[in-house]
């Protein structure tokens, strides 16, 4: 075979190759069953559940939405969604205000980068609201109830899964600001220590200056926490800006020195 044959031969398997992944990966969503059956007259809020298979889903959310001669219906609720992934089963679910007739239901999809929202699938049905209290405690397949614990126990999952990321990455960035904070301490003491062991005259005492004033803040913070623990919560930034303003005088009197010294 000759090279060309084969670079030719090896592009038409990439491209069926992308194809079947494209088509695997294409998002399929099928409604299965209701509960109620079909036909239902459903009271006011008393929710219509739908059984609903997907496949080749990456973060994607569906949503229902009821629809009575080819038009969505305004005075009707639906459930939320989480974002799905891979292939399973879920619910959707709507329930309405009033009287009406619901026709047909339309699973919207919503996910992506960048983010779209998409009818995925079409599910004839029919629902006529009786505009009466529905009953408090409607019965309910037992796939309905599975399916909501199941539901319930993936949220609970991913919500104290993002706690505990929020917790860590919370914890990392206190670390971090408290080392940040002894740094800026470290910094301010040293600076002025070395400047009081240097220079001489005038020069010794003002380098004290910040010193002294970090030792009063320091030191207020202690007696007053002592009393009370909750009078200095945010003592960290009270040691920030009085040590800054600290810094900014060491480098300023580091300034004038260097250019008075050389004007002598």
């Amino acid at each position: 075979m000759s090279p060309a044959r084969a670079r030719r031969g090896l592009l038409l398997f990439a491209s069926l190759f992308a194809l079947a992944l494209g088509a695997a990966a294409e998002l399929r969503v099928k409604v299965v069953e209701t509960s109620p059956p079909m036909p239902a007259v459903v009271g006011i809020d008393e929710p219509v559940f739908l059984r609903i298979e997907y496949s080749g889903a990456v973060d994607i959310r569906l949503w229902t939405t009821p629809y009575s001669g080819g038009q969505p219906l305004a005075r009707v609720k639906t459930n939320v969604s989480r974002a799905y992934d891979g292939s399973g089963t879920t619910f959707g679910w709507f329930s309405l205000n009033g009287e009406g007739r619901v026709e047909e239901v339309r699973i919207r999809a919503g996910g992506g980068k960048p983010y779209k929202e998409f009818e995925v699938a079409r599910f004839p049905v029919d629902v006529r609201g009786s505009g009466l209290p529905g009953p408090e405690a409607p019965p309910r397949a037992q796939w309905v109830t599975d399916l909501i614990l199941e539901n319930e126990a993936i949220v609970k999952k991913e919500r104290t899964e993002s706690r505990s990321g929020s917790s860590a990455s919370s914890a990392l960035l206190l670390s971090g600001f408290g080392l940040a904070v002894m740094g800026f301490v470290v910094l301010i003491v040293l600076g002025p220590l070395f400047a009081i062991w240097k220079w001489h005259g005038p020069w010794r005492w003002l380098a004290a200056l910040p010193l002294v004033v970090m030792a009063v803040v320091v030191g207020r913070i202690v007696i007053d926490t002592s009393r009370d623990p909750t009078s200095h919560n945010l003592w960290p930034f009270e040691i920030l800006m009085f040590g800054g303003g600290g810094l900014a005088f060491f480098a300023t009197l580091v300034m004038l020195r260097r250019v008075l010294g050389r004007r002598s």
